[in-house]
């Protein structure tokens, strides 16, 4: 048997290739939709992806079953567990079949057995693998998705938090604590391959280990040690951080079905001039690093710098109805479209090199930095308010006195909430958040903006007084 773990480090999100190695056949479990990798994969190793499954409707990430069975003729396999709402809608002139718990399918002398797994969401499912091929008849392992993660469980809430859907989180969770029974039942010795890895929203303390096994996870997993059922509902429910805008869109097209990728090549602007003719409607986008939008950026641009975070925020703040201008370096905007891709964000309709915006000088803008120091006498003037735009876990758990939380994610939501007659000082836990929170402000025409730098982090290094 041939086995090979992906990881995107952009979503914390695992994926699997899994091939008999004596047919020459290969599944895909929880494929992404960038999908090249696997294939590329296949061909070294020989192998033929002819199947695709995944353990349920996303909401993290957009799925790449739909382009792997229009594209590559794969059959899929997908969970047909849950009521009406969670049925997948693209599949009916596909090859595909329908999984519920105790169903097996076989490729090549790999086996598959289905468990129904309910509590992230109705329809998730397990798929538990044994390895026939080597001549056994214990199971070697189960791809358990957003079910079992190393260290924590899959969350119950965002159907309720994301996806708008009213009294779904305790439920879940009460389905999750008997889904748990189930899983102690398997053997100590079966290896635990889950959907996602440190840094993922789908829980909130996932460990940066790759895999686990059973019995590692019953003795160290909280949720697999917490025996009373009610206790387990109120631990599961409490603490989780805000689910990402996107995931409700994520789920939406996840179900009924995601468009098939566009590859043709994004238009270059050469000028402002250009940018300001053909694309008034569209948000630009300055993919640079907050060092270097505060030095000068075209006004109206929001900053989100291209690194791990950035299809998380991206996901955030953009909207899937408007059109998008990136500004980036030529070398950089295959790995950006990709990035935005993977979160269904596909209307990148043109690309602008910096150097290019920042020749219209009566367009730059700019922003200015404020050290601790200069914090602590502003806080003193009304004129000034602080806005700290961490996560809600964050700022309970201590925040400066005076400060205004409003998180990162829902600003957008909320200027009109904001009088334009103030200077904002803007604060995260480090600067980097709040760097994009001022971008957003500034792009909003909230002309009296500044980054506080360092931001919590150097307010305690001061020793300087918190409230919590």
């Amino acid at each position: 048997m041939f086995f090979r773990s992906f990881f995107d480090e952009n979503l914390a999100q695992m994926s699997y290739l899994v091939g008999c190695q004596r047919t020459g056949e290969a599944i895909i479990v929880d494929p992404a939709r960038k999908i090249d990798p696997y294939f590329e994969t296949a061909k070294k190793e020989g192998l033929k992806i002819v199947a695709a499954t995944e353990t349920h409707i996303h909401a993290d990430f957009l799925s790449g079953m739909r382009e792997l069975a229009e594209n590559h003729d794969v059959k899929l396999y997908i969970s047909d567990e849950g009521d009406e709402n969670w049925k997948y809608e693209y599949v009916k002139n596909l090859d595909y079949e329908l999984l519920k718990d105790g169903s097996e399918f076989k490729l090549g002398m790999i086996d598959f057995e289905v468990m129904h797994t309910p509590g992230h969401t109705p329809e998730s499912i397990s798929i538990v693998l044994t390895d026939k091929g080597a001549g056994s008849q214990e199971p070697m392992g189960i791809f358990t998705g957003d079910f079992v993660f190393v260290g924590d469980i899959g969350r119950p809430d965002l159907l309720e938090k994301a996806a708008g859907i009213a009294d779904t989180a305790e439920a879940g969770a009460k389905q999750m604590f008997h889904s748990l029974q189930k899983f102690k039942a398997l053997p100590d010795f079966m290896q635990v391959w889950p959907g996602h890895g440190a840094g993922s929203a789908c829980g909130k303390a996932l460990g940066a280990v790759p895999m686990s096994t059973v019995g590692y996870e019953k003795v160290n997993n909280w949720a697999l040690r917490t025996e009373d059922e009610e206790k387990f509902v109120q631990l599961l429910l409490s603490g989780q951080p805000e689910p990402p805008k996107y995931f409700a869109m994520m789920k939406r097209l996840n179900k009924i079905g995601p468009d098939l990728i566009n590859h043709e090549k994004t238009v270059q602007l050469a000028d402002a001039m250009e940018l300001e003719e053909h694309h008034k409607e569209a948000v630009l986008l300055d993919t640079r690093t907050a060092v270097e939008f505060a030095k000068a950026h075209y006004q109206g641009a929001i900053n989100i710098p291209f690194n791990k975070s950035f299809t998380n925020w991206a996901g955030w703040i953009l909207d899937y109805d408007q059109d998008i201008v990136l500004v980036a370096s030529e070398k950089y905007v295959e790995d950006i479209k990709e990035s935005l891709r993977s979160i269904g964000l596909d209307r990148v309709v043109a690309v602008i090199e910096p150097s290019c915006l920042l020749e219209a000088q009566d367009k730059i803008d700019n922003y200015d930095e404020v050290s601790i120091e200069q914090l602590q006498e502003y806080l003193e003037d009304n004129q000034y308010r602080l806005i700290d735009v961490r996560n809600n876990s964050e700022w309970e758990a201590g925040r400066i006195d005076g400060a205004e939380h409003i998180m990162l994610g829902t600003l957008k939501d909320q200027l009109d909430q904001l009088p334009k007659d103030k200077t904002y000082l803007m604060q995260c836990r480090s600067g980097a958040r709040s760097a994009i929170a001022t971008s957003i402000m500034k792009a909003n025409g909230f002309e009296n903006v500044l980054n506080v730098k360092g931001g919590y982090l150097a307010w305690l290094s001061e020793k300087l007084p918190v409230t919590s």
